[in-house]
């Protein structure tokens, strides 16, 4: 991989939703800021197969190689995802592989376009010998682009299997909290899958395109590689690394968009004010910050939000971040060793919650609940939690959902909402909800 990236600056604004269907190759991705972003970076491109990248993340190398901050914070590297069963293994608990799915899936990227959302300018970037030509090739995409951000309606043919009922949810949640009232856990994220079927390969990125109408998101991204890709409108971050500074911002506590003003502002103070999530975001806060000051430098983990609502299209979600230093010579996998999977996507405590999800969920996660995103040579990195997602395999497709149990949960309502989590990644395959499934949506 080259030491350095350059960059030019093209004429002219194109949304990335028009360009990425010009971009050739077998590997290709789109780490998406979301539909008509005013802030935030968008990139675009192609890479190859490569092993899991493993850079110095303490702000080192950043410095050494440099990089000019109107061309954005990802300078060249890998994008790619790691999935949540390797990763649980690797932490010590028992943990089902599903042999059809890679651990992980990472590309090595040289070449890109990135989208400055805020100053509406579109970069070029490659190795300092190749810049100029690729430059010239984007223009011919750009030339050769049509407008093909508006999505294509799905069929909505399909119907999606469960791998449980709304029955066996409720009483798997009661199981999670029998687990906290004997003191094994404080707090368990129970998970379910729903999978999907046609007599065609999916195509990834009509299904992209439908998600981010849908659900837009700050965090979006399809990664294809061959038939295998994913799709997804996250609203979570889960690490980014900034020279030397390591950012997570955990969500916990979901409520649905209301119909109307009123009951939107409603279930916001209903969100707010509620004892359960508060709990559970607070548990899980604690966590990440027990996480962190393994890799951190002693007294620089801080909480810096804490219970703040952020809003998207479907729903209200409790979000707080926990920042830290990264100590000298730290590596990415040093990073991960720590904090992955992620505590939003377990429980507290973590090992404990994983083992005992484990048994509950008797079946592997896979992709779902991992993380995806870009990591710079330079040792930055911006990683997202794998939720409100779909992983495509050729003519299969699965959604992931599930949610955070404490004490307090209630069963109904969390079968609740897994449903409305599920429903609109499973829209965008053109499938609709399980019947028993799809009555719990209101």
């Amino acid at each position: 991989m080259p030491e350095t990236t350059s960059f030019r600056c093209l004429d002219g604004w194109t949304d990335p939703a028009n360009l990425i269907g010009e971009v050739p190759g077998e590997h290709v991705f789109w780490l998406d800021a979301g539909v008509d972003a005013a802030s935030g970076w968008s990139w675009i491109g192609s890479g190859e197969p490569a092993d899991p990248p493993d850079p110095v993340v303490d702000g080192s190398s950043r410095q050494r190689i440099g990089r000019e901050a109107r061309t954005g914070p990802f300078v060249g590297g890998w994008v790619g995802w790691a999935g949540y069963d390797a990763a649980a293994s690797r932490a010590g608990a028992p943990a089902k592989r599903d042999a059809a799915e890679p651990e992980a899936l990472w590309l090595r990227v040289e070449r890109f376009v990135a989208f400055d959302h805020a100053a509406r300018r579109v970069w070029a970037a490659a190795p300092a010998d190749a810049v100029d030509d690729f430059a010239a090739q984007v223009d011919t995409w750009r030339t050769g682009a049509f407008a093909r951000a508006r999505a294509d309606a799905a069929t909505g043919d399909l119907f999606a299997r469960a791998r449980v009922d709304p029955d066996q949810y409720a009483a798997l949640v009661g199981d999670c909290r029998n687990a906290i009232r004997r003191g094994d856990a404080y707090q368990l994220c129970l998970t379910t899958r729903f999978t999907v079927r046609d007599d065609h390969p999916f195509d990834a990125l009509a299904v992209f395109r439908r998600l981010r109408a849908a659900s837009s998101s700050h965090h979006g991204g399809l990664i294809r590689s061959g038939e295998r890709a994913l799709i997804s409108a996250s609203p979570e971050r889960f690490l980014g690394l900034t020279g030397g500074t390591v950012l997570t911002s955990p969500i916990k506590g979901t409520r649905r968009r209301g119909d109307d003003a009123a009951s939107d502002d409603q279930l916001v103070r209903d969100l707010v004010t509620s004892p359960k999530e508060r709990a559970e975001n607070v548990m899980i806060v604690d966590l990440m910050r027990n996480d962190l000051q393994r890799v951190s430098a002693p007294g620089s983990v801080v909480v810096e939000r804490l219970l703040e609502v952020e809003t998207y299209p479907a729903v209200h979600q409790l979000v707080s971040s926990v920042s830290g230093s990264i100590r000298p010579g730290t590596r990415l996998s040093e990073v991960l060793a720590t904090a992955f999977p992620a505590g939003s996507m377990t429980g507290a405590p973590k090992l404990s919650a994983m083992t005992i999800l484990h048994d509950l969920e008797g079946a592997p996660r896979g992709t779902y609940a991992g993380c995806f995103g870009w990591v710079g040579r330079d040792g930055d990195a911006d990683l997202a939690m794998i939720i409100r997602s779909i992983v495509v395999n050729g003519e299969q497709a699965y959604v992931g959902a599930g949610g955070g149990i404490t004490w307090g949960s209630e069963p109904e309502a969390e079968v609740d909402e897994v449903a409305l989590k599920a429903r609109a990644p499973l829209a965008a395959l053109g499938a609709d909800l399980p019947p028993r499934w799809r009555e719990r949506v209101r």
